[in-house]
């Protein structure tokens, strides 16, 4: 039987858990100024006169509100120079207020009123004499609001803000890299536990349900999302739309995450319900071989495209197939993370970002083999000085996944 796998009784294994977030500190104003400051330099540099954040990671990023988008225009424009400045209905005013980090003026919209007539006249007294200027839209902002802002500030240059937005997040700080720290933590344990409950016969449904109860007994507000795979079903990437039971001999996927003070955590861990067969053994090691291959790979300076082709050369190597191709890794080996769970830049073939400390990537070069099953070991790692390092260390060995043999 593998070790850690089944044992357990659902009330046995929340038993064993408890709050993980002891002395976990979220991102405080000064460095949510300091992120504003950042930006602000480099956008002087770069001719831009002021960046749109739509209501989404990118505000919450610079200014610390967290606010839901949705139909209403919620935002703020930071210019170049000076304050940010806020955009939201009037009837939200008082919210925004209270959600409020970096205290900043709020520009009102009536609910018969365009929004965007009020932004364009943001634009026109925070960029004055410049009417010209060169204006980022944040990349989540909805096309019909980017649709009505050019019509009416077409004498603007507008351009995707990423070039700012991304430029500034992709390198984490050292608060952010310790929350996310954190966050992995804690999940790996609820991973773990999720394995102990196993048992014949079990739902994936269940398994769900006791994870999302996990994650909230390590100090979570539950589960940011969680799949669930037994069997054949594991080699579709994110599952198939019926749940599963589980048998004697299975291969078991479980990818999850959740969040901490807004930042996430993503695991996989894949392993054998029962005694793994010697077909089982030989692929869970080459996608163990694959990882680490790619993880190798990441050095200062290397193109995140790199790390991609050496976890392929990898699984070429072990007999599997070229490119996306089945059997074999059909997507890329990693993406970015922090207050998204997808973030750039990614471990893929066509991105040449050079890697630098304070990147943090996923690394899941996933093995795909229809009608059998499907492998997948994913853990993070961040970017330093010396290179990558580690946030959760990778499986041991199919026999003992989570590492538990003395």
């Amino acid at each position: 039987m593998t070790i850690g796998v089944g044992g357990k009784t659902e009330a046995e294994a929340l038993a064993s858990l408890s709050n993980m977030t002891a002395g976990a500190v979220p991102i405080g104003e000064s460095e949510y100024r300091a992120r504003i400051a950042k930006a602000q330099k480099l956008m002087r540099g770069r001719g831009i006169a002021a960046v749109y954040l739509n209501a989404g990671s990118s505000l919450l990023y610079f200014t610390g509100m967290r606010w839901h988008a949705s139909e209403r225009m919620v935002g703020a424009v930071l210019p170049a120079e000076g304050e940010i400045e806020f955009i939201a209905p009037k009837f939200e005013e008082g919210t925004v207020h209270d959600y409020m980090v970096v205290p900043g003026k709020v520009n009102c919209w009536e609910e018969h009123e365009a929004p965007t007539a009020l932004f364009v006249s943001m634009l026109d007294r925070m960029c004055p004499g410049d009417t010209t200027a060169r204006v980022g839209i944040d990349e989540s902002t909805p096309f019909f609001l980017f649709d009505k802002i050019r019509v009416l500030g077409n004498r603007y240059d507008f351009f995707d803000a990423s070039e700012v937005t991304r430029t500034c997040r992709m390198q984490k700080s050292a608060a952010e890299l310790a929350l996310m720290q954190r966050a992995k933590d804690m999940t790996l344990k609820v991973q773990q536990a999720a394995a102990s409950i196993l048992r014949p016969g079990i739902s994936t449904t269940e398994v769900e349900s006791f994870i999302e109860q996990a994650h909230r007994k390590v100090g979570a507000s539950g589960s940011t999302f969680c799949i669930v795979l037994f069997g054949p079903a594991t080699a579709f990437p994110h599952g198939v739309k019926d749940p599963q039971i589980l048998k004697e001999g299975d291969m078991v996927l479980i990818d999850t995450g959740c969040r901490l003070h807004n930042y996430l955590s993503d695991i996989t861990r894949t392993y054998v319900f029962g005694e793994p067969n010697e077909e089982q053994r030989r692929y869970w090691q080459i996608e163990k071989d694959a990882q680490i291959a790619a993880f190798e790979a990441a050095r200062i300076g290397v193109p995140c495209g790199e790390v991609d082709r050496a976890a392929r050369k990898s699984l070429v190597a072990n007999g599997m197939s070229e490119g996306y191709k089945l059997p074999g890794l059909p997507h890329r080996t990693g993406h970015g993370i922090g207050l998204d769970g997808h973030e750039g830049p990614y471990l893929v073939l066509n991105d040449d970002t050079p890697l630098d400390a304070g990147m943090c990537f996923s690394n899941e070069p996933m093995i795909c083999i229809p009608g059998k099953f499907g492998i997948r070991l994913e853990d993070h790692f961040y970017m330093t000085a010396q290179g990558a390092k580690w946030f959760t260390e990778p499986s041991p060995s199919v026999d003992d996944p989570f590492g538990l043999k003395a």
